[in-house]
This record gives structure tokens, C-alpha cells and sequence, in this order.
């Protein structure tokens, strides 16, 4: 038979079968032999959650505990003041000049904490008395409180670090048994923390002074029946660097001035 004719009788013979239509470009070779398929990839499996940040434990620094026995023992911020004076628990006292405790009004209403004493107050020996606690006599007298009548101002550590570096989480935890200490026996009714470091180890917070400054924080002090209310704000000596910052320190010392207000 002819080719041409035998093609037209096989697709004719397909048609009476059923097979009226193509459904692939490509012929398909059904006598070859089986291929297995393919394996289907595998599911994307999404990462799994992240784990809680877990803290690192807290190192144990000697200083500290010997810190917490001293200061529960004061009675009277002089008791407090000479136990200060009497603590080798932290290493800075090795290298500073003075030991800086504290200056102010024993009954003041409010209390400033700063960081650390800088070159003038260890060889002075009191807080704040060099080119920002000059700037911080200013900020607080422009609404209406003073050092020697109406404000206590004191630091988180009570020594110098060398070179004014920042200092170590060690001296804080050495020292701030003794500020909280300090806080219960003036019983101030408002807390101005003065920087970062302040701030951060008084709250136990890592967020910056940016965006901690204007916030009220109720600080739980052992000794007293109901929290002190403490204000974050920027440090005098950040505010001399960036003078552009002192309309935002100005509005938090009007709220200053309003909770103490309100607190009489």
C-alpha cells in the first residue's frame, strides 16, 4: 500500500477509536521503558522560630555582697557615708583621689543621681562641681531648687573612673547597694537620673538615654512603702556636647517641677 494511503487509514482508524485530537506537541513513545518519575522537591521548611533571649547569667561580684551587708547596716546617710568611706569592695577607690558621696539638703524633696565623679569632683571630693554640675546649679534653679536647700545630688559609683571612661557593669554592682540604700534613708518624693548609665542601672533597662529621657519610672525601693516616681533625662555634661538637646532637658525639668508640685 501506498505510504501517503497508509497514513490516511491509520488516522482514520484512530478517529473511529476516539483519538480525534492531539494533547501534546511532542509524540510520546509508549514501547519505550518506564522512567521513574521524578522525585518532587522537597517542601520548603521554614526556619524555626528564634529562641528566647536568654540572659546571660549574672557574674557574682564579690564587692557587691559586701556592698549589700554594709549598706543594710546604715541607719542615718552619715552611717551611710562612712561605710562608703570604709568599702574595698570596688577597685576604683584604688585609683581615685577622693571619695565622692554625696552633696545637698539631707531633707531634700529631690534627689539626682549621675554616673561617676569626673576630674574636679575627685579632687574636690563633692558631685557635680565642675563645668556640668555648673550647668546642673542652672537647671535646677530655673525651677526653683538648690542644692543647699531643696536637692541631693549623688552618682551611681562613688569613684572616679580612670580617664572618666565609662564604667563597668562590676563597680556599678558594687556600688548601687548603696544608692538604693540612699534613696531609703532621704526618702526624696522624685529621683532625677542623669544619663544613660544612670538610668540604665536604676531601671535595669538596655534601651538608650534617647529614648528613655522624659519617662517616669517607678523605682521600688526596699525600706519604703510606695515607689519613688524617677525621671530619665539627659546628663549636664552630654547637654554642654550637644546644646541643640537643652529645649528637650528644659521640658523635663517643667515635668520635674509638676510632679514635685504635685507632691507637696
Amino acid at each position: 500500500m501506498d505510504p501517503i494511503e497508509a497514513t490516511k487509514e491509520l488516522l482514520r482508524w484512530y478517529v473511529a477509536m476516539g483519538a480525534d485530537e492531539a494533547i501534546g506537541e511532542q509524540p510520546i513513545d509508549r514501547l519505550a521503558p518506564a522512567r521513574a518519575a521524578p522525585r518532587p522537591p522537597p517542601p520548603a521548611v521554614s526556619p524555626p522560630p528564634p529562641s528566647p533571649a536568654i540572659a546571660a547569667p549574672i557574674a557574682v561580684v564579690p564587692g557587691a555582697a559586701s556592698a549589700r551587708r554594709l549598706a543594710a547596716t546604715a541607719t542615718s546617710l552619715a552611717e551611710l557615708e562612712s561605710a562608703v568611706r570604709g568599702f574595698d569592695g570596688c577597685a576604683l577607690k584604688r585609683t581615685a583621689t577622693n571619695t565622692v558621696f554625696a552633696d545637698g539638703a539631707a531633707g531634700a524633696v529631690l534627689m539626682v543621681i549621675g554616673e561617676a565623679p569626673g576630674a574636679d569632683e575627685d579632687r574636690l571630693g563633692r558631685p557635680f562641681v565642675g563645668r556640668s554640675g555648673q550647668l546642673l546649679d542652672r537647671m535646677l534653679a530655673a525651677i526653683g531648687y538648690d542644692r543647699q536647700q531643696n536637692a541631693y545630688i549623688t552618682n551611681i559609683l562613688f569613684w572616679r573612673p580612670p580617664g572618666n571612661r565609662k564604667p563597668t557593669n562590676d563597680e556599678i554592682a558594687a556600688c548601687l547597694p548603696f544608692v538604693w540604700r540612699h534613696m531609703a534613708l532621704l526618702r526624696p518624693k522624685a529621683v532625677m537620673m542623669c544619663g544613660g548609665t544612670a538610668t540604665a542601672a536604676l531601671l535595669g533597662r538596655a534601651e538608650g538615654i534617647m529614648r528613655l529621657r522624659g519617662r517616669w519610672f517607678p523605682l521600688e525601693v526596699e525600706g519604703l512603702d510606695s515607689p519613688v516616681p524617677a525621671l530619665a533625662t539627659y546628663h549636664p555634661s552630654f547637654l554642654l556636647r550637644s546644646p541643640s538637646r537643652k529645649n528637650e532637658a528644659w521640658r523635663d525639668l517643667l515635668a520635674l517641677q509638676s510632679k514635685l508640685k504635685d507632691a507637696q
